[in-house]
């Protein structure tokens, strides 16, 4: 019998908006948070190039995908979102893209 679970997608930026790098130190700190919250967590190493529009001004990230897969729940919907503005703030960014969508494990 499949369970109801939920994948979380999050892109973190490589670089600050100021264009210093934004130390490995981080990256691994916000992927161990989810592992001590949930228990694991995936990341993957290979750089996602985004490109969007805000006034009129074409931006261009660098970033790296953390993922993780956990029982589809209210509670687990919250802390992510927590993390994610947590994480907003910290990296200093004007948002952080984050998506989730349900998966089923057999």
């Amino acid at each position: 019998m499949a369970s109801r679970w939920r994948r979380f997608e999050l892109l973190l930026p490589l670089r600050f908006n100021d264009g210093r790098d934004v130390p490995a130190e981080l990256i691994a700190e916000a992927l161990l948070e989810i592992v001590d919250h949930f228990g694991a967590a995936s990341y993957e190493t290979q750089k996602v190039e985004g490109h969007w529009r805000q006034g009129g001004i074409l931006y261009r990230d660098d970033l790296v995908r953390l993922f993780v897969d956990v029982p589809d729940g209210a509670r687990n919907r919250a802390w992510m979102k927590e993390f994610r503005d947590r994480w907003k703030g910290r990296l200093k960014q004007l948002d952080l893209w984050m998506v989730s969508h349900r998966i089923e494990v057999e």
